[in-house]
């Protein structure tokens, strides 16, 4: 028997035969040039019409794509028609006698390391850069570039990593389940495995030990991938079969513990086009919406009018509801030519969310008034925070600035350890709190969630993150609030909008520290719901202080999952 932990960043209970993903293709040799008497020129020739083959080949994948998955198709295709890569490829062959295939290469290895030194969003496209140099060295060779295998029966999809077009091909009629043995949390594969519902590890040192067609057993929830199929693995991956058959609903209403006491289930959008799938799903409002949909791939800020239409569009989806809007975060990875500095050494580190309105005012409050105005044209509720605060000082001048405009409730995201540390102060000049998980993480824990390689250090059960929640959660507590607005409590409220809200084990112990609401993607939220029916808010208080006492995040997984038998129920 051999077994293998990983990542655990979708759930799911499955039995299944293992297909590998087909190999890299593989690098031409250093010193391959073209032939003597080869006509340098029509070897040239041959790069740009090899990237027009693979740039056509992704656009039909584009077509059959939808969602996220479209838009990265698109994407990919686009940087295959890019002329800075083909360009180059040719004036190495031109010049210096390079075959096509390793003028490629090598032209892919110039404009991705360019990319990666650019740093944060920039430095993630290294990587579609090289899957698109792969495709056009494949094509090059008359070989099939690398994908997902194509097999009649539904397998188990192990990889190094996926590509972007990769992930954005699964089909969760074919694909059981994911295991990669790189890739992390916050990875296109993982990001896309969660919006599918597809059972998904990463993370998976030594996977690739399992030879293609073994047949394993993944617990998605455990992270876990073991060859030794018994009847009662069978027993869990047939409860899950049938879940998958007769899923949980939400009929929205927030999530009510067994207790009565209830917790807003909120969803995370990007625009109009997800509030309204949000909306469909019954979501008690939006605890995320990510305005910077607006402002990427764009030279120029878009105006106060067309930011206005947008929000409005969107707001429409949830009259009388509450809506969080988060305020451009831009920078680290998603840099922005009039707003951001590319040369930063450390952009995650830099100017970036609320900092960068210390130079350019304007774009803020331009945000601002058009978020004002929407507000006015529409009956929802609109809340508004400033992402990357880190003092005392920023939160006061960020709700000054709402305040002037109307925005009320007006309260920040706590993303650094030190606006957790003294959120008391925080909650005592702004209305609200909402726990971006994703970046607090990063930041607790020193590890670039980007990584895969710390992916390990990126969980929001690592017992460091979870106090700093316990702290938001006592300064709000400590703060105090309008009971008018805020309920009987007179608490101000703390909302946990990452990754971490999604998990239903960990939205319990959520709970049980104080959050009194939570966003998710809306595919989370009947699981979720269902999860938290089961316990009082008591029994959350006392998992809550077992995972905080733990010795590490495995486990304070291991202890709130013992004591939450429907998580293994579900095959959650």
């Amino acid at each position: 028997m051999a077994q293998y932990t990983g990542v655990a960043v979708s759930p799911g209970r499955v039995i299944g035969t293992i297909r590998t993903m087909a190999p890299p293709v593989a690098e031409p040799a250093s010193d391959a040039t073209l032939p003597e008497g080869a006509d340098a020129q029509a070897e040239s020739e041959r790069i740009p019409a090899a990237a027009a083959a693979v740039q056509a080949t992704l656009v039909r994948l584009a077509e059959r794509a939808n969602g996220d998955g479209k838009k990265i198709l698109e994407a990919t295709a686009q940087m295959a028609a890019d002329p800075s890569l083909t360009q180059t490829a040719q004036g190495l062959v031109l010049s210096g006698g390079k075959t096509p295939e390793r003028a490629v290469w090598e032209a892919g290895d110039q404009v991705a390391s360019m990319l990666e030194n650019l740093g944060g969003y920039m430095a993630e496209r290294a990587t579609d850069v090289r899957d698109v140099r792969a495709r056009i060295v494949a094509e090059l060779r008359g070989e099939q570039a690398p994908g997902i295998p194509e097999v009649d029966e539904p397998f188990v999809l192990t990889a190094i990593d996926l590509a972007p077009a990769d992930t954005a091909t699964l089909d969760p009629t074919r694909v059981l389940a994911l295991v990669t043995s790189d890739g992390g949390p916050q990875s296109h594969t993982a990001i896309l495995a969660r919006q599918l519902g597809l059972p998904a590890i990463v993370a998976a040192k030594g996977i690739h030990e399992f030879s293609d067609g073994t047949e394993v057993f993944i617990d998605a929830g455990f992270g876990t991938i073991t060859d030794e199929v018994t009847e009662e693995h069978q027993r869990l991956s047939e409860a899950w079969a049938e879940l998958q058959r007769n899923p949980l609903t939400y009929e929205g209403g927030g999530g009510v513990l067994a207790d009565g006491t209830r917790v807003q289930l909120l969803a995370n959008i990007g625009g109009a086009k997800d509030a309204e799938k949000a909306a469909a799903a019954h979501a008690d409002g939006v605890g995320l919406f990510r305005t910077e949909f607006l402002f990427l791939d764009r030279e120029d800020e878009p105006g106060v009018e067309e930011q206005t239409a947008a929000y409005s569009e969107t707001f429409a989806h949830f009259p009388g509801k509450k809506v969080v809007v988060r305020t451009i975060d831009a920078g680290a990875d998603k840099p922005l030519p009039f707003l951001t500095d590319a040369d930063e050494p450390n952009p995650a580190l830099g100017v970036r969310a609320y900092r960068t309105s210390w130079e350019k005012r304007s774009v803020l409050t331009n945000q601002l008034d058009a978020i004002a105005a929407a507000a006015r044209s529409t009956e929802a509720k609109p809340w508004v925070m400033a992402p990357m605060i880190a003092t005392v000082d920023e939160t006061e001048d960020f709700v000054g600035l709402c305040r002037e405009r109307g925005l009320e409730p007006a309260g920040i995201m706590v993303e650094t350890p030190s606006a957790a540390i003294i959120a008391d102060r925080h909650l005592a000049a702004s209305d609200f709190a909402s726990i971006g998980t994703n970046d607090l993480t990063q930041y607790t824990m020193a590890a670039d969630r980007q990584l895969g390689s710390l992916a390990h250090l990126n969980s929001p059960w690592q017992p460091a993150v979870l106090a700093l929640v316990k702290a938001t959660c006592d300064g709000a507590r400590a703060a105090g609030g309008d009971p008018e607005v805020f309920g009987e409590s007179a608490n101000k409220p703390v909302g946990v909008c990452g990754e971490a809200a999604g998990d239903p084990g960990l939205a319990v112990v959520l709970v049980g520290l104080g959050v009194n609401s939570l966003s998710m993607t809306p595919r989370s939220l009947p699981a979720v719901a269902k999860v938290l029916s089961t316990v009082t808010l008591e029994q959350a208080k006392d998992l809550a202080a077992k995972a905080l006492a733990a010795r590490t995040s495995e486990d304070a997984v291991s202890l709130v999952r013992a004591n939450l038998p429907i998580l293994g129920e579900l095959g959650l």
